[in-house]
């Protein structure tokens, strides 16, 4: 589905835009994959903030539906006592993935991210030498060090985990994960 010559391509482009701060290198493999150059990233981005500003673009899960067509599952989801729903929809540049958009009471949309595909086996995550770069999602790396403790991150489409896992040494190390729409983006060791 493509709106106004919007569509899934686009939207994958809008996705790497925010990545871009973190991960350069990879952004730009991505785009020539998707078959698209920098000013089309650029241009993408544009138009979807115009998009969602815009007062006849639809809202809630429309928006999306309205740019990647019917979603590949829609999956019950709870949050304490909040009954939700969770759309998502398959993305060419992540298969073992999916864009996923919680939606809560009022058809309001709560968090969008990608997220690990029903069946796709999670990695393999045993130190921090095995977290790299788009290697795994929020959940991944939750289920991997527990507990891992959310915190926001620096933009709405970003979040942060704070955990410990072992170095290369084998010794227990605190740090901090950034994530961007839910793919893991760098680690770095915290503070004291």
């Amino acid at each position: 589905m493509v709106i106004n010559g919007f569509g899934p391509t686009e939207f994958q482009l809008v996705l790497l835009r925010r990545m871009a701060d973190f991960q350069p290198v990879l952004v730009e493999r991505a785009v020539r994959e998707l078959g698209a150059t920098r000013a089309e990233l650029r241009e993408a981005n544009k138009r979807w903030q115009a998009m969602v500003r815009a007062p006849r673009f639809p809202r809630g899960p429309r928006r999306y539906t309205s740019v990647l067509g019917p979603p590949a599952a829609t999956l019950p989801r709870r949050i304490g006592d909040l009954t939700c729903t969770a759309p998502q929809w398959a993305l060419p540049l992540w298969p073992e993935l999916r864009f996923e958009v919680l939606i809560g009471p009022g058809q309001s949309v709560l968090n969008e991210w990608l997220v690990r595909a029903p069946g796709s086996p999670a990695p393999a995550l045993r130190s921090l030498a095995d977290l790299a770069p788009w290697s795994c999602v929020v959940a991944d790396l939750g289920a991997a060090f527990p507990p891992a403790v959310p915190r926001e991150g620096s933009a709405p489409t970003r979040w942060q985990l704070d955990f410990t896992a072992p170095d290369a040494a084998g010794h227990p190390t605190a740090s901090t994960a950034d994530f961007t729409w839910g793919l893991l983006q760098e680690v770095r060791r915290r503070p004291y």
